[in-house]
């Protein structure tokens, strides 16, 4: 039997969460390559008629929807509830807890997600782990103080690193913070985490997502699609 590509998988999953959308939503935009995919997917979908508006979770998504004439919410400040949105993941543990980020949108992601009716991920199947913790947790800081930010962080148990864009320069994400990449190992209790992380003056957000998931939709190497809902 031929085993799809990570790929494959991934198209297989961002097709799958097309069957959600429905004319006239609201639909929350992700960000990173698996999102793509769902977005490109949806922009056929709309030249074939099917009306939307979406809500894009970083800058990079915004200019790809535009492209593919994806029409966006006038204000991004202003919208209020969405419908539904697609987004990826970098893990995602049996409880469907999530490690989100590494595309650099974790935050503009969590404000989407927790205005969205439902909240679909789509993953290829090497993103799914016992335990969240082998991808680093992508934690958004002020560029204010970050050093200090950064001890405190790595105080509590991390390996820490200041996110680059080159050599010489910070990454910046698109609201001008920094981002702190932190490898914590198997995490025994992500919630707590998640807590102790947001407590620490700095902090902006962090990329774990506690219970948020309605739905991951997985793409299999065997071609299939596995549906974890949240209990």
């Amino acid at each position: 039997m031929t085993k799809l590509s990570v790929e494959q998988q991934k198209f297989l999953a961002a097709a799958a969460a097309l069957t959600f959308v429905e004319n006239k939503m609201i639909v929350g935009l992700g960000t990173g390559s698996t999102a793509e995919f769902a977005i490109r997917l949806l922009s056929e979908e709309v030249k074939a008629g099917l009306k939307i508006t979406g809500v894009p979770t970083s800058v990079a998504t915004a200019k790809l929807a535009r492209r593919l004439k994806i029409p966006l919410a006038d204000d991004l400040g202003t919208f209020k509830k969405i419908d539904l949105t697609i987004d990826g993941a970098d893990e995602v543990d049996p409880q469907l807890n999530l490690i989100k980020g590494g595309g650099g949108a974790l935050a503009r992601e969590k404000i989407v997600a927790s205005r969205s009716d439902r909240f679909v991920i789509v993953v290829d199947e090497k993103k799914l782990v016992t335990q969240l913790g082998k991808f680093p947790l992508p934690v958004e800081v002020l560029p204010f103080g970050w050093r200090s930010t950064l001890e405190i962080l790595r105080d509590l148990g991390a390996r820490v690193k200041l996110r680059q864009k080159d050599a010489r320069t910070p990454y910046r994400t698109d609201n001008g913070n920094y981002i702190v990449d932190c490898v914590f190992g198997k995490m025994t209790n992500p919630p707590v985490l998640a807590q102790q992380i947001k407590s620490i003056a700095g902090v902006v957000e962090v990329g774990l997502f506690i219970s948020r998931v309605d739905l991951v939709l997985v793409g299999r190497r065997d071609g299939r699609i596995e549906e974890k809902w949240a209990a």
